[in-house]
């Protein structure tokens, strides 16, 4: 333990953030750095715990916290407060595919878990792990690894996802032959489509699948399995296919079905990021939500990042529904450390609707009733309705609330209300079973189907989930598949 006292002598200091009024002019990540000194500092307000909860990963109270991937976060914390950055990099590689992703998007459940957080701020663990593999890309540390000796086995990835790129690049690694399948036209998933720029910069992403490429993974983008190239055909031509499709069939709301100026919210966010990257944001390539009065309904990551857009593409107005109540400000005594904290949090989009049109953009407890048009057909406003909560069959209902309808202007209702599971024509083509959520069906604790060396991984077998549990979930899954192909493994 490099500071016996860090926790007590120096006060947590996260990222900065540039002020609201700035990074909504621009599309690119706003929290710099801090200084090596202040970083180091962070490090050393790590108590090294004897029993580090935020490595855990363990489910309490029906919600996970600390780590899924089981990070040595203690460990690396330390090495960053005695200056090794070298040796925190080996230690952080050893369990994490991409802190660069997680260090970026990850709701950190670790720092949920960490001591530190029971009676005061908890350490800045998700800032160190990014200073860490960043300073590690700047200093030449990370470089192609291809490997020395290949199995002549072959695996097919069908989704460029964290999932799908978590398993490629493990058994990359252990010396199989990978091919990833890819139908967009850049590799990704939601990385690359599902998550805003100022959020995840794309630079980052390529820059990895790069790496992934000079180590001697295959991307086949532009092809659809199951459309453009056969299950069969996949299934002949390789040992092994792990389907890491991601769960893309959003939720609809039956009242907007059919209405002009209504889509998905991934369907809007995506469209974004494509003009962005294809032609600087042109006119008439992206869903635009300029001048308009934009509703979201769904109070989730994806309905703030919504918000952030929408912003930045000159909106007139944003409102953001939740159909459930606020949460408390502060932890209930039925929500004791280290479970994961159920508050209320206001993420960057809430602050920049704030900052720019003087209120939080959500509404709670509240639904869209009915969606009006005008005479060309196109949506001119929306009818909500409060909510509240009452008990019916034993099981909590969010019911109408009579005559508390009201009508907001609308130009562009965006859907963000969740997802189903993964697209049908993938599951049926390699004619995999699916649970009673519609994912994929694997046996607990494995990642094997019904059908011969078919596996599943990330939300096409969890259900819609954090990029963190993608990782995990490709990493565990790789190592199942090269137990498959070997008769043994030594991934991790």
């Amino acid at each position: 333990m490099g500071k016996p006292t860090g926790f007590l002598e120096y006060q947590r200091r996260g990222c900065p953030a540039q002020p609201p009024e700035e990074r909504i002019r621009h599309w690119n990540e706003f929290h710099p750095m801090l200084p090596e000194a202040e970083r180091v500092r962070q490090g050393g307000r790590c108590m090294e715990c004897g029993v580090p909860f935020c490595q855990s990963g363990v489910q309490l109270a029906g919600m996970f916290t600390g780590c899924p991937l089981h990070n040595l976060i203690p460990e690396w914390n330390d090495l960053i407060y005695s200056g090794n950055p070298g040796l925190a990099w080996e230690r952080l590689r050893k369990t994490n595919s991409f802190p660069e992703f997680t260090g970026r998007v990850c709701p950190a459940l670790c720092e949920a878990a960490c001591t530190c957080g029971l009676h005061g701020d908890p350490v800045t663990v998700r800032d160190n792990e990014l200073a860490i593999v960043e300073e590690a890309w700047a200093d030449g540390r990370i470089t192609p690894r291809p490997p020395k000796v290949r199995t002549g086995k072959r695996v097919a990835v069908v989704g460029s996802g964290p999932a799908g790129l978590a398993a490629a690049d493990q058994l990359n690694r252990r010396g199989h032959t990978v091919t990833v399948f890819e139908r967009e036209n850049r590799v990704g998933g939601l990385l690359m489509y599902g998550i805003p720029n100022m959020k995840l910069e794309k630079r980052f992403v390529q820059r990895r699948a790069d790496l992934m490429a000079a180590e001697g993974v295959e991307f086949r983008t532009n092809c659809d399995v199951g459309r453009d190239v056969s299950a069969q055909e996949v299934l002949d031509g390789y040992d092994a296919v792990i389907l890491c499709c991601g769960a893309k069939r959003a939720r609809g709301l039956p009242v907007a079905e059919g209405v002009e100026g209504v889509y998905f919210a991934v369907d809007f966010l995506a469209s974004t990021t494509r003009s962005l990257l294809d032609s600087g944001l042109a006119k008439g390539t992206f869903l635009d939500a300029g001048g308009k009065d934009v509703v979201i309904v769904g109070g989730g990551d994806t309905g703030n990042d919504c918000v952030g857009t929408a912003i930045r593409h000159g909106c007139r107005s944003v409102v953001q529904l939740e159909m459930l109540p606020k949460p408390p400000d502060v932890r209930g005594e039925d929500n004791p450390w280290p479970q994961w904290p159920r508050v209320c949090k206001t993420d960057y989009g809430q602050e920049e609707a704030a900052a720019l049109f003087g209120a939080d953009p959500r509404r709670y407890q509240s639904t869209v009733k009915e969606c009006r048009v005008d005479e060309s057909g196109a949506l001119c406003s929306i009818v909500t309705v409060r909510l509240e909560r009452k008990e019916q069959d034993e099981r909590q209902i969010m019911e109408e609330v009579s005559g508390s309808e009201e009508e907001l202007p609308c130009q562009l209702l965006l859907i963000a209300a969740g997802f189903l599971g993964p697209e049908d024509y993938i599951a049926d083509a390699f004619g995999v079973d699916r649970d009673s959520r519609s994912n994929v069906a694997t046996a607990t604790g494995r990642y094997s189907t019904g059908v011969d060396k078919v596996f599943a991984a990330g939300d096409m077998r969890r259900g819609q989930s954090l990029v963190v549990w993608a990782i995990a979930e490709g990493r565990t899954a790789a190592r199942e598949v090269d137990e498959y192909l070997m008769g043994y493994s030594g991934l991790a």
